[in-house]
């Protein structure tokens, strides 16, 4: 039998939404609404590159020089980002998660985190994707199941799809008051109020402006907030998250021609921004039994 780079595909259908759950990493492979991606993917013969649809867990984005102190034990984790010096985006995106439960229209799965170096505490880790009409939300969870107290973040990293459009021609809207400056090693040194190229909160089209930041002060309606890509000629695409998850990162670098497989935007729903591990801005900190839950969703405008 053939092995999948991705491991295990776990494919689920309401009507004319399909999506595809993955074993290596418990992330979101493609989801489409008949014909449309809503998000661009990879292959099934493919790894996942540049995080695409991975769970970026227990932290999101970057951990300057992968160090940090918690309760008075100062920890180190492996460089994944060696050319910046940085641990990037958590511990699960390359591991063997376990499928739970599984429905026609929706699957769960989960992975347990145990102590590694850097890491010092137990966490159940436990994700239910389900689909809706025209679209999908997924309800996640993280259980500390050790003896410790632990901190914790939380991020997901889909791509909304924009096809072979002009990138410089898609409307973003993106619903934040504020957005985090970084040095060259893409780690925070301040959060400032959105001005020029970064406010997109009345909509605009992309044109020049290359993002990899990280938003928040996020404009609510009945507790979520939504992001909006709206690309010419396609429907446009709603990213949402609920009140646990108060940052979004936007990433534009794989949307313009000449990259490297599927062109989208990434709109990273995040429970807190780059190096809060650090700074401790939005960190969860879990003592032992305590469970923490959000939910995002991405779906037809």
């Amino acid at each position: 039998m053939q092995r999948m780079p991705s491991g295990e595909q776990w494919t689920i259908r309401r009507g004319d939404v399909a999506a595809t759950v993955v074993e290596v990493g418990g992330g979101l492979r493609e989801l489409t609404v008949g014909d449309l991606e809503l998000t661009a993917g990879y292959a099934v013969d493919e790894m996942s590159t540049s995080c695409r649809g991975q769970v970026l867990a227990p932290w999101p984005n970057r951990i300057r020089d992968g160090r940090y102190t918690f309760d008075g034990v100062q920890q180190q984790l492996p460089l994944t980002e060696p050319e910046l010096h940085n641990a990037s985006h958590g511990l699960a995106r390359w591991t063997l998660w376990e499928l739970l439960e599984r429905a026609e229209d929706s699957v769960t799965v989960g992975y347990r985190l145990y102590p590694v170096p850097g890491w010092p505490g137990h966490l159940d880790l436990r994700l239910v994707y389900r689909l809706v009409e025209a679209g999908i939300e997924v309800e996640v969870s993280a259980e500390n199941t050790g003896a410790v107290r632990v901190p914790f973040g939380f991020g997901a990293h889909p791509y909304v799809g924009i096809g072979d459009i002009d990138a410089g021609k898609v409307v973003l809207t993106i619903p934040a008051d504020q957005a985090v400056e970084v040095d060259e090693r893409l780690l925070p040194t301040a959060v400032v109020p959105v001005a020029g190229e970064l406010d997109f909160r009345g909509g605009r089209a992309l044109g020049g402006t290359e993002l990899d930041t990280a938003y928040t002060g996020l404009a609510r309606a009945a507790g979520r907030w939504e992001a909006l890509v709206d690309a010419p000629g396609r429907p446009g695409i709603v990213v949402w998250g609920d009140e646990a998850l108060g940052w979004i990162q936007v990433f534009t670098r794989k949307a313009r021609a000449g990259q490297p497989g599927r062109h989208g935007i990434a709109i990273e729903p995040m429970s807190c921004p780059p190096d809060a591990f650090n700074s401790g801005d939005s960190l969860v900190v879990l003592e032992p039994g305590q469970r923490w839950s959000a939910t995002w969703g991405l779906r037809l405008a």
